[in-house]
This record gives structure tokens, C-alpha cells and sequence, in this order.
């Protein structure tokens, strides 16, 4: 795919029409960051000029963060929100295997792949009469996709289920690193934020995992009442954190709730697997040496 992307994003960074200060960058951000997610999902993203010159993606966000560079200096962000499963941790094992390894001795007797189907299935359905997926502690709600994905209502297996995956056993970390990273952009002066769609249990998860300290805040769903791509959630963690939604950054793995919804509630956002791979490189980014 060839787009003429230079000339546009000198448009978008430097045009006289938007005004100065953070209100410039957080239209911009969210200018630039919308076109950039509409040709990432490209293999190649390949520019021209008219001077016939060849510029890719990288070009075009070096560029934008140098821009940032030149309005607030050497760190770009004041502030760092982070997603929790996909981006932070994931399960140890895939959750149609724990599904099916532990609902064995209740009579479940779908295979693993029919699990992960009637799961996903389940999960996509609207939620009874709430907006609200995640209520508290959300056991109704797991109830109604344990049940669904397995064919099993034992109360008994829901509760082992559910206990499971709130161990440390249940989760690893997407990136070993994770915690040397986030010790040095806090130490560099930039506040870190969970904001995630969970529901109660992930602040003593976040302790089982020994990981609660790396975060000066954390916005969970159940408890803010407002699920990603809400921009509510990612406005509550940026008052938590005492900074303007403009210079915060939120990475996550889900396009629509993570991006979207961090850029329409003002932030700039990052895709996880994508844009970055790892907590050094969301480091670098934003201008803290690892």
C-alpha cells in the first residue's frame, strides 16, 4: 500500500490553523494516532513524496514524537496507563484448558476447542439489563459464562473456577521485565496507572502477583462503574493520578477498547503487540532510558 503520507503529516503536525499549548498536541495526538491506526494494520506501510523519497510508519511516529519532544521536552508523557490482561498479564494456561481440566471431575465433556467457542460466543452477548459487565465481583456475570462455555452449573465448579483465577498460579507476566521498566520511569517522574475491565478481584491478584507497588493508581471497571472503551475509565485514572488526560499514554491490546477509548477521552494510546512489544520499548518512547 503506497500513501502519500508526508506532506499530509507535516499538515497535521505543524498547521498554522491549531492553536499552540496542550490543546494543539492533544488534537494533533489524536489526529495523527487515528491515521496511524487506520494503516498499521497494514503488513507494510510504505509512503512516497512527490519528491519521490520513501518514508515508513516509523518515520511518521519519530516524527510526531519529536514533536511532543519540542512542546514538553526530553519525556513526552507525564503519566503511563497501562491495561491488565493482554497487555500487563495473561493466564498461565489457556482458560479453555483450565475450563476443561478442572470441570472433568464435575462431568464436563466438550472438548477444549468447544469450550473456547461457547466462551467466546458467551462472552460477546450482550449482559443482561446492565451495561456493566463486571458488577462487584462480577460472579454473576462469570456464572452465566462458566456455564454457557461448559454446560456445567455446578456451584461447586464455578467456585473452584473462580478462586483459580485469583491465585498468582493462574497469570504470568506478558513481559519478565515489567517490573525494572515501570521502577525506572516512576524513578524518572512519571506516575503508572492500571486501567482495566475487571472486576474486584484484581487488586489482590495485583498483590498475589507481588506487582501492586508498581502502580500509583488503579482504575478497574467494577469499581469506577464504567468499562473500556467508556472515556470515563481512563478519565478516572488520569484524576487519580492528578494529570491531564493530554499527557497521559495508555497502552493496551485491544484496539477498540484500549486506542479508541483512550484517544476519545484525550490520551495518546499505543497498541500492545503492534505499535510496542515490550515495557522498554513503551519506555523509550516516551523518553526513559532502561
Amino acid at each position: 500500500m503506497a500513501l502519500r503520507i508526508r506532506k499530509a503529516t507535516t499538515t497535521l503536525l505543524f498547521s498554522g490553523g491549531i492553536t499552540h499549548g496542550t490543546d494543539r498536541i492533544a488534537r494533533t495526538g489524536a489526529l495523527l494516532s487515528r491515521w496511524i491506526s487506520s494503516v498499521s494494520s497494514s503488513s507494510a506501510v510504505v509512503a512516497d513524496d512527490e519528491s519521490g523519497g520513501i518514508y515508513g510508519l516509523g518515520s511518521v511516529l519519530k516524527e510526531y514524537e519529536d514533536y511532543r519532544r519540542s512542546l514538553y521536552g526530553e519525556i513526552t508523557h507525564k503519566a503511563l496507563l497501562v491495561d491488565a490482561v493482554g497487555t500487563l498479564l495473561v493466564p498461565a494456561q489457556p482458560t479453555a484448558q483450565i475450563y476443561k481440566n478442572i470441570g472433568e471431575k464435575y462431568g464436563v465433556e466438550y472438548s477444549e476447542a468447544e469450550i473456547l467457542t461457547r466462551y467466546r460466543r458467551a462472552y460477546q452477548k450482550p449482559w443482561g439489563g446492565s451495561h456493566l459487565r463486571y458488577v462487584n465481583d462480577a460472579r454473576p456475570f462469570w456464572q452465566y459464562i462458566v456455564t454457557a462455555s461448559t454446560g456445567c452449573s455446578d456451584s461447586q465448579y464455578f467456585e473452584e473456577l473462580y478462586s483459580y483465577f485469583t491465585t498468582e498460579q493462574a497469570w504470568k507476566l506478558c513481559d519478565p521485565d515489567a517490573g525494572k521498566v515501570f521502577k525506572a520511569i516512576k524513578e524518572a517522574g512519571v506516575k503508572v496507572a492500571i486501567v482495566s475491565n475487571f472486576d474486584t478481584r484484581l487488586r489482590p491478584l495485583l498483590r498475589a502477583l507481588r506487582c501492586e507497588d508498581w502502580f500509583d493508581a488503579v482504575a478497574v471497571s467494577a469499581e469506577v462503574e464504567a468499562e473500556k472503551p467508556n472515556p470515563t475509565i481512563f478519565l478516572k485514572a488520569c484524576e487519580l493520578l492528578e494529570v491531564n488526560p493530554e499527557d497521559a499514554v495508555h497502552v493496551g491490546d485491544d484496539r477498540r477498547n484500549d486506542v479508541w477509548g483512550a484517544r476519545d477521552a484525550g490520551c495518546d494510546a499505543w497498541l500492545w503487540g503492534s505499535e510496542v512489544t515490550s515495557f522498554k520499548q513503551v519506555a523509550q518512547r516516551i523518553g526513559v532510558k532502561v
